[in-house]
């Protein structure tokens, strides 16, 4: 299929190579130039502008928006539904609000547009391993995309399938890595919590990690300061341990490169869908204390750094390329 994608930063670039790599056909725009000239030289058609792009698509045109969310999204997103014409597919697959999809489907469909939101996790290392996404649209349209979702996720690869799951009722897509999670809207809620979740996770991690460390302290008694190795500590638990995981792999790598995560600021950053988490918790009435929890402890870290928030920071850097260094 011919996938006009919009932004080629660390998703978008790579995403539209594993296309490629697949045997699509990628028109590929951004405002960065050389970014455009980089996918060329890859085999990607360039494009100078968006009114370029709807010239070089097959009809019905398929457009894959790659941005922050925020205003370059809704911006670009409302450019296109001008430039477009009837039956025409969007996708966003970045980090959108999900009642901004809602608003946005209703919006195209007046033009006869169809709209598609894509939950993509993945980071900087799906190029390789694949994506894991999560659909939101009507089913016509995402059935339509299949071949574009099948290339891009991880595939069954080697993970034993479920017990219990039976394959005959069960829809294949999930094992691969992706589903149609319903409506528009509906890919990005189920993103947002998957990405609250990965925030109680990670500061799970990150307040082990800081106790392991701090029992050297010379505010315990003598005979109770452990000089911990949390290099191995992190690769045993990788081997075996109820709690090993790729959020681990990532630590693991950090730590066996620095073991005091010196290169690391400690100011971790948040990209807006753990708070748009708890919002909905909050709007659903659910308990969501970790979750919170959470969340406000990278608010502090931007006040006052610990060890564990370098290996919060490390682990962003790990799997999706956030800078958090010390310049």
């Amino acid at each position: 299929m011919k996938i006009g994608m919009i932004g080629l930063g660390r998703m978008g670039g790579n995403m539209a190579r594993r296309l490629m790599a697949g045997g699509h056909e990628i028109v590929a725009y951004d405002r960065n130039e050389e970014a455009v000239a980089a996918l060329a030289n890859d085999g990607a058609i360039p494009a100078s502008s968006l009114d370029d792009m709807r010239d070089k698509l097959d009809t019905p045109a398929i457009w894959w928006v790659m941005l922050p969310a925020g205003d370059i999204t809704e911006s670009t997103i409302a450019t296109i539904g001008t430039d477009a014409k009837p039956g025409d597919i969007v996708i966003d697959g970045g980090n959108s609000f999900y009642k901004d999809d809602i608003r946005r489907a209703k919006m195209l469909a007046e033009k006869d547009l169809h709209y598609v939101d894509v939950g993509t996790s993945g980071g900087v290392w799906g190029k390789e391993r694949g994506y894991c996404m999560m659909i939101g649209g009507d089913k016509e349209t995402v059935d339509l995309l299949d071949p574009i979702f099948d290339t891009l996720a991880p595939g069954t690869g080697e993970i034993v399938r479920t017990p219990g799951r039976n394959p005959e009722n069960a829809d294949p897509r999930a094992e691969k890595g992706y589903i149609h999670a319903g409506p528009a809207g509906s890919g990005h809620f189920v993103k947002m919590i998957h990405n609250g979740i990965e925030y109680g996770l990670m500061q799970a991690y990150a307040e082990g990690f800081d106790i392991l460390k701090s029992k050297n302290t010379d505010k315990l008694p003598e005979e109770e300061r452990f000089d911990l190795n949390l290099t191995d500590i992190a690769e045993v638990w990788r081997r075996g341990s109820v709690i090993s995981s790729w959020l681990l792999d990532l630590t693991a790598i950090a730590l066996a490169k620095d073991g005091m995560l010196e290169q690391f600021s400690g100011s971790v950053a948040d990209s807006g869908e753990g708070q748009w988490t708890i919002d909905a918790a909050m709007e659903q009435k659910v308990p969501a204390n970790v979750l919170t929890a959470s969340l406000f402890a990278r608010y502090r870290s931007r006040i006052d750094h610990t060890f564990g928030d370098k290996v919060l920071s490390a682990m962003r850097y790990g799997f999706g390329g956030h800078v958090e260094i010390p310049q």
